[in-house]
């Protein structure tokens, strides 16, 4: 188990995992989201092929449609 810090908030994971791991962990829906990893946009399409380690900082923005 490995610590993220997510959103400024600790989070522990257990490694190995991706991007589109831990959004699946969060349940969080990877076409509805913005992922910021160690300072640097993440691209949806490298979601699935962007490995997390320990101590990385993520920000993730969930877009919200209204109506």
């Amino acid at each position: 188990m490995s610590q993220l810090t997510v959103n400024g908030k600790p989070l522990v994971l257990a490694l190995p995992a991706t991007v589109l791991d831990l959004l699946s962990h969060l349940d969080f829906d990877p076409a509805k989201v913005a992922v910021e990893l160690n300072g640097a946009i993440v691209p949806r399409d490298a979601f699935e092929d962007t490995d997390l380690t320990r101590g990385d900082q993520l920000e993730i923005v969930q877009f919200v449609g209204g109506g």
